[in-house]
């Protein structure tokens, strides 16, 4: 529950009791009046519609009145020493609001308080006396009057009424209904008096005056005045005429409220709990940057942290990449900058960072630039210059297919290496060799791992890292030339998941030890003879013949 702001045409309730009410001046003399043009009959009320504001009985409300008409009514009310009758406005937007405009049920009320200020503006405090329903809307006069009907009740209605209905309905009738009434009366007060507990800034004046009022029905318009709810509900409220209709109205209107406000209640105090753990990181932080600033290490670390935070953000890492490298960062900034390990994890981060993990657009393959390009590069060769285009067709109608690795193979110096290039060259790629010959170790394919002293990625890696991108052609020279597998495992079967394009995608170096995707790389090998190739290996490869030259292709 809460007040609502004064408002043009509008109010906000604004309880007190009898005592703490506020006489009208005794001189109205200087009050605006304006005569009516026919005197107001004894069973009529002078009307005043109201936007977005209903005045429920026993109720105290600021009003301010925007419209000629409306300021003419309140005055002559005052004037003729009148009650006024406050209607609720169907909608808000009408200015001049006529029979239809408004509701036919409303709250008779006096005037306490009317006040001309400086600028103009006219406000005026009413209370509310007793519901009324228009009968018979009147015309000649310059505001809105209305004949109506009041509605009293069970409480205001007078004794002899009271005890001529229990003599009708019968008497234990007449005293179960009044107790079902009392019983929810009190379950209202109690729901009342916690909802205002569960608010954070209930001012506590309003619990003593809800404790003070024991009339149901006052209770009632009470609490239904000081609900936030839309007017409209409020104007079906204030048209419930049963007492015990009303009362199960606003318990239930009650029951949601408490429970929404306790789940609010539940996240406001988890939202601070959880701000009061930031806070107290924050300090601590702030704490272990001054401890490390005493001990001149702090500066330089916790820049170099920043940027090392900037770096994987705009590595654009996959999420499990970026979940691995975020969690070592993590570890780096509780460690001391004169730890081992320190100096390990920022290289390891290093690594991550400088690595190619999203593709650059593939530039398009033009067959004639190609076969231009290699004519140029290469005499002769037609045979294989021929099948180098077919693959590239290929590739250029299906950039994603699974095209089988090229191995040239032929004696030394008869341009395998070169042919490489110049289809780099063709393609608009960047070219990177890896020299194959002599290794044996499969730390050199798939790199070694962290717990090592100098441990660095595989050359696969380190070549990748160089270019700068996995939109190159990476030619693996000397392949028959990989030793044997032995102590150090075996560089072949190492060197099949790069090549194999059904696994390359996830390939997995033991030094990173998190997926790098290879299938962007094109793949092309060199060797000298097939014998020493293991098969495997050569499955995965299609095989171009390079002959020796002749003495005229020399020349």
């Amino acid at each position: 529950m809460r007040t609502l702001p004064l408002a043009a045409e509008s109010g906000a309730p604004l309880m007190a009791p009898d005592s703490m009410v506020e006489q009208p001046p005794a001189d109205t003399a200087e009050m605006p009046q304006q005569e009516a043009a026919r005197p107001i009959p004894e069973d009529a009320l002078i009307l005043l519609p109201v936007r977005n504001v209903v005045v429920f009985p026993g109720t105290i409300l600021p009003l301010a009145i925007g419209r000629l008409r409306s300021q003419a009514a309140v005055q002559e009310a005052i004037r003729l020493e009148l009650p006024l009758g406050v209607l609720l406005q169907r909608k808000p937007d009408v200015d001049e609001p006529g029979p239809d405009d408004v509701h036919r049920v409303g709250t008779s009320t006096s005037v306490l308080r009317y006040i001309t200020a400086p600028d103009g503006s006219h406000q005026a405090v009413v209370r509310g006396l007793r519901r009324f329903r228009v009968t018979e809307f009147l015309t000649g006069h310059p505001f809105t009057v209305a004949r109506v009907q009041y509605i009293d009740d069970p409480a205001h209605t007078s004794a002899d009424v009271a005890v001529s209905e229990r003599m009708h309905a019968g008497t234990n009738a007449g005293t179960v209904g009044d107790a079902e009434i009392e019983g929810r009366g009190r379950a209202l007060k109690e729901s009342a008096l916690e909802t205002l507990r569960l608010l954070p800034q209930a001012p506590p004046e309003m619990s003593a005056a809800l404790r003070s009022i024991d009339d149901p029905a006052q209770l009632a318009d009470v609490i239904g005045s000081l609900m936030d709810n839309t007017p409209e509900e409020k104007q079906a409220l204030l048209e419930t005429v049963d007492l015990k209709a009303r009362l199960d109205k606003l318990l239930d209107v009650l029951a949601r409220r408490i429970q929404v406000l306790k789940v609010s209640r539940d996240v406001a105090e988890r939202t601070q709990a959880s701000i009061g753990d930031l806070n107290r990181k924050h300090l601590l932080r702030e704490q272990m940057r001054t401890i490390q600033k005493e001990l001149d290490e702090g500066d330089d670390s916790a820049t170099e942290i920043d940027e090392l935070d900037r770096a994987i953000t705009e590595a654009r890492m996959p999420a499990e990449v970026d979940t691995v490298a975020r969690k070592e960062l993590k570890r780096l900034g509780r460690m001391s900058d004169a730890s081992g390990e320190s100096s390990m994890v920022r290289t390891y981060l290093e690594w991550l960072t400088e690595l190619a993990w999203v593709s650059d657009p593939e530039a398009e393959i033009n067959l004639a630039e190609a076969r231009r390009i290699l004519d140029q590069d290469h005499f002769g060769l037609d045979k294989v210059k021929k099948r180098i285009l077919e693959y590239l067709a290929v590739r250029k109608l299906n950039p994603s297919g699974r095209s089988p690795i090229l191995c040239f193979v032929g004696p030394p110096g008869v341009g395998k290496t070169s042919l490489g290039q110049s289809i780099a060259k063709a393609t608009g790629r960047k070219f990177v060799r890896v020299s194959l010959g002599g290794v044996h170790d499969e730390a050199e394919i798939r790199g070694h791992r962290r717990t090592y002293v100098g441990a660095l990625p595989g050359n696969i890696i380190q070549n990748l890292r160089k270019v700068g991108t996995r939109n190159s052609v990476m030619m693996l020279d000397e392949v028959d030339k990989l030793g044997a597998g032995g102590f150090h495992g075996d560089p072949a079967s190492a060197l099949l998941e790069v090549l194999d394009p059904e696994q390359n995608a996830t390939f997995r170096d033991t030094y990173l030890a998190v997926p790098f995707d290879l299938s962007h790389v094109m793949f092309l090998c060199t060797a000298n003879v097939l014998d020493t190739i293991p098969g495997p290996l050569r499955d995965r490869m299609e095989i171009i013949h390079l002959p020796g030259y002749t003495a005229q292709e020399k020349l």
